[in-house]
């Protein structure tokens, strides 16, 4: 199978990656199930509600998966569940214990060297989660001061070389996701969390006093968010972008983020009230795939 000649090229350091790709239709083909990842804490796209999968990317991947069953002839194909982290996501779409990851991944020309991604589903940019009586309104008010990024992901990068750049001394500490790093300015170890904005009120409005914290600050840069899977698949990610396209072709697409941005959500029933932005209604109409840089 060309899927398992691309891992053994690796693991034998024989660089073959170039000539082979990975096949993961075969892989599901011959395996008898496909593995979709999941968020714990990536709302709305991702996130557990009382211990069960939900969130607008959930769907998506149940609809891939759907589509998948008919590629390989068996109706019946086992859908397995992984929870994955900002740092191991990629890792494990790699060395094949996932076979999609469908989240609030960010599409960029660097971790294009590594995967493949699908159609853009969203665009966000990194901003900052506080308390209302924390002062902090921007960026410089942040000088000296604890912030909190999750560990693995482009928004510990930008902040990084935003506070190099600026001079302003922050004590930067990485939570391993995003609810924890919530939780540090709950607690008051942090005075902000950094993250991409959609997450942050996703966070926001399933807290129990969401009156309590407010996002603050200018996006630091606009990114765009794509399904990831195995670098040099193309007939799979054909079939994902497929049915991605589909979807927004139809207005499948269209609805769906109405329900997870406009509507009611759980665990809390609060409304993000997020309406689609211009660089994702573009992309609707374009179904781009082009990462940020």
């Amino acid at each position: 199978m060309k899927f398992r000649t691309t891992l053994l090229c690796a693991a034998l350091g024989l660089g073959c990656l170039a000539t082979a790709h990975a096949d993961t239709l075969a892989k599901v083909r011959e395996n008898g199930y496909i593995t979709l990842a999941y968020r714990e804490s990536s709302v709305p796209f991702s996130y557990l509600d009382a211990g069960k999968r939900v969130g607008m990317t959930v769907e998506m991947s149940e609809a891939i998966a759907d589509a998948v069953k008919k590629a390989v002839g068996k109706p019946n194909l086992e859908v397995k569940w992984q929870a994955v982290t900002s740092q191991n996501r990629i890792p494990l779409l790699s060395n094949g214990t996932i076979d999609l990851e469908c989240g609030s991944t960010t599409n960029n020309s660097v971790r294009g060297k590594e995967v493949d991604f699908a159609i853009n589903h969203f665009y966000t940019g990194t901003r900052l989660l506080v308390k209302k009586n924390s002062g902090v309104k921007n960026y410089a008010d942040l000088k000296g001061k604890t912030v909190a990024i999750t560990s693995g992901t482009t928004n510990l990068q930008v902040m990084r070389k935003y506070n190099a750049d600026k001079g302003l001394d922050l004590n930067i500490i990485m939570p391993k996701d995003h609810s924890d790093g919530f939780l540090q300015v709950q607690q008051d170890r942090a005075v902000a969390f950094g993250m991409d904005d959609v997450l942050l009120f996703g966070l926001m409005a399933n807290t129990k006093n969401p009156g309590d914290y407010e996002v603050v600050a200018d996006a630091l840069q606009v990114e765009p968010y794509a399904c990831m899977l195995r670098k040099n698949d193309p007939e799979f990610k054909k079939l994902v972008d497929g049915v991605i396209g589909g979807m927004m072709k139809s207005g499948a697409f269209t609805k769906l983020y109405d329900k997870w941005f406009m509507q009611p959500i759980p665990p809390t029933n609060t409304p993000l009230n997020m309406p689609m932005s211009d660089d994702l209604k573009k992309n609707v109409i374009e179904l781009s795939d082009k990462p940020a840089t």
